[in-house]
């Protein structure tokens, strides 16, 4: 995919949500000069110079190190800044102010600049100086006071919703504003905080505290309005079965065996059904545990009932089909070995550019102060000298070619 071919983004991103905005434009065509501190993204701590973690947001990107706490590293960002189409940043609200880099600033140097920033609560109100990662915003967010079991603690989703979430609405953000600065020839700033970019998916949640006045509570995988809405035992792992519409349980139970059951008194509308969930349940729950999980979905699927085998992360590596479609590739890196590496969710007729590896720290160092910025070599072994920039830290890597 190309659509966006001749875009240079200015990606001073780090963990996930910026990276991740960055790297959905890298996958459009975008070139991003991924902009680190001289200690690197914070991330690639986690596991290496270049390990997984960093590897999985980053492909597509060039790498270059910048000292902004030196004025000098200050005035090169200005330079790339006049030259570029986007920035990406999602440090705390207040950071690049502080820095002499303010968003109003910038864009009085690039009128036609896409600045784009990303924080836990946004750049302004109360909350705006409190740091934020995924659990806080889960928290904060409400959903964590609706997900788990009604006599545990609050519980926090595994995957990091509120920094794709955001990461991800962010890149929304940077193409709409792209479009219309198509048709206006101006620039803008857009902002997108964690907080609301988790606010749209809990629609249900919503809907139900209005409906009825009472705050939504952890009930488990149960639904408060669709019955049956549950994970079942199988004879050797689990299921997940729901019934949207009645049809679809009417369905069900004549996979269970027992058609009768659609037109039992107690389970003819979602409202009986939720009203009796714990009876429904083991009604279920009596079946699926006589049969595999295989069984199970084959079973329901033919009937077109929505079910799902709850797949472990294992699983999920080693589905071909995830493959044979592109959401997943294999790599290979030179210390943790073969990888599975998930792509950019987004499909269009075109297939997708084949992404470079994730670079390693300072590996775009010539091609952005030398070719972009027009820097002599001269002045960027000075600026290595004066802490302005770090030279290239090589380190492990991911191979460039997919591995079978």
């Amino acid at each position: 995919m190309s659509a966006l071919l001749g875009t240079v983004v200015v990606e001073l991103g780090q963990i996930y949500n910026g990276p991740y905005a960055g790297y959905l434009l890298a996958s459009g065509g975008a070139t991003v000069y991924k902009i680190e501190p001289p200690r690197g993204d914070y991330l690639r701590a986690r596991d290496g110079e270049v390990g997984l973690h960093f590897a999985l947001l980053n492909a597509g990107k060039r790498s270059a190190v910048l000292n902004l706490k030196h004025p000098r590293g200050c005035e090169l960002l200005r330079e790339m800044v006049r030259r570029a189409d986007v920035v990406i940043e999602n440090y705390a609200p207040g950071t690049m102010e502080r820095l002499g880099l303010a968003p109003e600033s910038l864009r009085d140097e690039n009128p036609r600049l896409i600045y784009a920033t990303s924080s836990g609560y946004g750049r302004f109100g109360q909350r705006r100086s409190m740091p934020a990662m995924d659990m806080a915003i889960q928290a904060a967010s409400g959903v964590m006071s609706a997900t788990g079991f009604p006599d545990r603690p609050p519980v926090r989703s595994a995957a990091s919703v509120a920094d794709f979430f955001s990461g991800a609405h962010l890149y929304g953000a940077i193409v709409t504003a792209l479009l219309e600065r198509e048709r206006t020839g101006n620039g803008q700033i857009v902002e997108v905080a964690m907080l609301d970019a988790m606010l749209p998916a809990q629609a249900t949640l919503f809907a139900a505290y209005f409906a009825t006045g009472a705050t939504p509570s952890p009930n488990g995988n149960r639904h408060a309005a669709i019955a049956p809405y549950d994970v079942y035992p199988a004879r050797d792992g689990w299921i997940a079965i729901l019934c949207g519409v009645d049809e679809h349980w009417h369905r069900l139970a004549g996979a269970v065996g027992q058609p009768s059951l659609a037109d039992d008194p107690r389970f003819m509308t979602d409202e009986l059904r939720v009203a009796n969930n714990d009876i429904l349940d083991t009604i279920i729950a009596s079946w699926t545990s006589e049969h595999s999980k295989s069984d199970i979905e084959s079973a329901l699927a033919a009937r077109d009932v929505p079910c799902a085998v709850v797949r472990t992360i294992s699983d999920v590596v080693m589905d071909d089909e995830l493959f044979l479609r592109g959401a997943l590739r294999w790599v290979h890196h030179d210390r943790l070995g073969r990888l599975a590496v998930a792509a950019s969710p987004m499909r269009f007729a075109e297939p997708p550019a084949e992404l470079d590896p994730a670079p390693a720290l300072g590996e775009g160092n010539l091609e952005v102060y030398g070719n972009w910025l027009g820097l002599h070599s001269g002045e960027i072994d000075r600026l290595e000298g004066d802490g302005v920039i770090a030279p290239m830290r090589v380190g492990d890597r991911f191979s460039s070619r997919d591995c079978q």
